[in-house]
């Protein structure tokens, strides 16, 4: 089954880090990806950019209108995802626990819905 893993965390965390500090995050999410490629479980993945640069767009009444920014401003920001291949929630879950991000954020799994065809 296919699973989506959100990376939750404060954008700004990014900012306050050292040199190093910002180094190793990036040396464990490059071994993390290397680790789930190697196990079969990575469909695909990406950071995304800050929230500053996001575009929300609405439709009513048959007329699109677009807000700079995010939806809903909250303590912590969709960073990234990955998309993986977990045999059910349980498996999903231990793989999701070792994105480096679920150490100063959140991860949320959500299956993806399966369509008919």
């Amino acid at each position: 089954m296919k699973y989506l893993c959100l990376i939750y965390s404060d954008e700004g965390q990014w900012d306050r880090m050292s040199k190093a500090e910002g180094d190793q995050m990036y040396g464990d999410y490059m071994a993390y990806t290397a680790s789930i490629r190697e196990s079969g479980h990575y469909l695909g993945g990406n950071a995304l950019q800050p929230t500053r640069t996001a575009t929300t767009v609405r439709v009513r009444g048959g007329k699109t209108s677009t807000t700079d920014g995010p939806f809903a401003e909250t303590k912590e920001q969709l960073g990234g995802f990955y998309l993986i291949e977990a045999a059910d929630l349980n498996e999903a879950v231990q793989i999701a626990a070792r994105i480096p991000g679920a150490l100063v954020g959140s991860i949320e799994v959500r299956p993806i819905q399966q369509t008919g065809a």
